[in-house]
């Protein structure tokens, strides 16, 4: 599946004489978009041919891969299986807007302590899940695994070669390994991390042989699903600006350190950049309860 580039057009731009578009990933489907779209792509088409009729997977409970397994399933005529992390979430998650669609979409929920999702990658605990649901093809927490990375290096397409920076936001690594896969000598991939901490380094080198990328540690607003003020005007700002949406978790802490490295003019003038909407739009109306419990400033919708 081919995805159009859409040019951004900012001031700072053509003061900075940078090129910047985004691959608009976000608009695959409505509920499998972006790079869950690619990861679950031949994971699901493997679950299919070992003969599986149900998928299990991890997650956060606002978390997009969540949704988009569950979607997949729907779509595959597979049964789908989310260990979720917070046992407290059992009672409520009915009010949770990603669980709620997740189970309209027909995925069954598993609740468990923050301490036994740890052992997500145990053996045993593995087991007692088989115990329980019966045989299912895992998928691991946000998806990423070879088969993941293989749908991942079909982002770029020959139509992306001219463009000398390929920008993207980094959780598990699997999208931004495709990408390096995929990219051509001339190209360099430039990763933002969401979670706060500096093994993003090691993670890639496991999954990746090759060494045309960077990573930029400096965007991740104090880490995973966190949040302040200043990010939240941003996103607001760029999409009133470009009319592009943009989440909070993802794709709104990559732009926002995208163009605050392009005016510390940290690109030679001419560069050219594509920037990867990763998707994750869902996840807004999630953040918005958050915010609105901190009493911060809203994300448009």
């Amino acid at each position: 599946m081919q995805i159009k580039n859409q040019y951004v057009d900012l001031p700072i731009l053509k003061e900075k004489n940078i090129v910047l578009a985004l691959k608009r990933e976000d608009l695959i489907h409505p509920l499998i978009s972006g790079n869950k779209f690619r990861k679950l792509k031949y994971n699901v088409l493997e679950a299919i041919r070992l003969g599986h009729d149900s998928i299990l997977t991890f997650g956060g409970a606002f978390s997009n891969h969540i949704l988009a397994t569950a979607a997949a399933g729907k779509n595959n005529n597979l049964k789908t299986i989310g260990i979720i992390r917070g046992d407290e979430i059992g009672n409520k998650w009915i009010d949770n807007p990603t669980l709620k669609l997740a189970s309209e979409n027909g995925m069954q929920f598993k609740f468990v302590s923050r301490e036994s999702y740890r052992n997500k990658e145990n053996s045993d605990f593995l087991e007692s899940l088989k115990e329980e649901f019966g045989t299912f093809y895992l998928v691991p927490e946000g998806g990423t695994n070879s088969l993941a990375i293989k749908g991942c290096e079909e982002i770029l397409v020959d139509s992306d070669s001219d463009f000398e920076i390929i920008s993207v936001c980094v959780g598990t690594g699997g999208t931004m390994a495709g990408l390096i896969n995929a990219a051509n000598n001339n190209q360099r991939i430039l990763g933002f991390p969401v979670l706060k901490g500096d093994f993003f380094q090691d993670k890639l080198k496991k999954l990746t042989k090759k060494n045309n990328w960077t990573i930029n540690s400096e965007y991740h607003f104090g880490g995973y699903g966190k949040i302040d003020e200043n990010l939240v005007r941003f996103i607001n700002e760029f999409k009133e600006q470009t009319n592009i949406p943009l989440d909070p978790v993802y794709t709104g802490k990559m732009m926002y350190g995208l163009l605050d490295m392009i005016e510390n003019d940290n690109f030679v003038p001419g560069t050219r950049i594509l920037a990867i909407h990763t998707g994750g739009l869902q996840g807004i109306a999630g953040m918005n309860t958050v915010l609105e419990k901190k009493k911060l400033p809203l994300l448009d919708i």
